[in-house]
């Protein structure tokens, strides 16, 4: 009841106000009911669409945008439409390029069942392959490990015997240069080493007249009978 006095009311504004000029604007007091006003004395402009066919873009237009008049929104409005696109179906199918690339795309990754059976069964094959391999490293160095740790025990038995002696051949080189000079010295002193590179020499020619003298003798002695 309340709705249909207030639509009558607005009639009735707007029927006083139709010859008021357009040039004066209405300011109604309250802007609740200037906004009713405003509302129903609207007049919209009709819409220049025809809404009672389908839609088909204007190709040759400027105002047309470029998607629209591509092949695949052609395909679009003939699969929504119909004969009534005025498409002719022919053009939708795609060229001799296109298709091939469309074939190889599928090749690739849609490939028939026979060709996924046999990609499964070389993959297969290949990881079994690389699992024996492994397999027969792991044995083989499985099998060489005792010899690897003999070998590795004997190694730093050898080292820890050099190093051995090298400490007592030190400790010797100390001794010997406090009993030539008198003091204690510093295995890092200039005199030090000069002592101790005179000492390697002596021993170098002492091994070389040793070996000599042992050629000599070989030399000498009389060769065995053979019987």
């Amino acid at each position: 009841m309340a709705a249909s006095m207030l639509v009558q009311r607005t009639a009735a504004l707007c029927g006083t106000f139709k010859g008021i000029s357009v040039s004066k604007a209405v300011r109604p007091v309250n802007s609740h009911y200037g906004f009713m006003l405003q509302t129903a004395c609207y007049n919209p402009r009709p819409l220049r669409l025809d809404l009672r066919g389908p839609y088909i873009p204007d190709k040759d237009s400027i105002k047309t945008p470029e998607w629209q008049k591509t092949a695949r929104y052609d395909r679009k409005l003939f699969g929504r439409y119909g004969s009534a696109s005025h498409i002719d179906p022919a053009s939708l199918w795609p060229s001799h390029g296109e298709l091939e690339k469309i074939i190889a795309e599928e090749k690739q990754w849609h490939p028939p069942l026979e060709v996924m059976l046999k990609n499964i069964e070389a993959k297969e094959k290949e990881k079994t392959e690389k699992r024996l391999a492994k397999e027969k490293l792991i044995a083989a160095n499985m099998a060489k490990m005792p010899k690897m740790i003999e070998d590795w025990r004997r190694e730093k038995r050898e080292t820890k015997r050099k190093l051995k002696e090298e400490k007592a051949q030190k400790a010797k080189l100390l001794a010997e240069a406090r009993e030539r000079f008198g003091y204690s010295m510093d295995p890092r002193s200039p005199k030090f080493l000069e002592m101790v590179a005179e000492i390697e020499k002596e021993e170098k020619k002492k091994k070389k007249l040793l070996k000599r003298r042992v050629k000599e003798e070989q030399v000498a002695a009389p060769p065995v009978a053979q019987s």
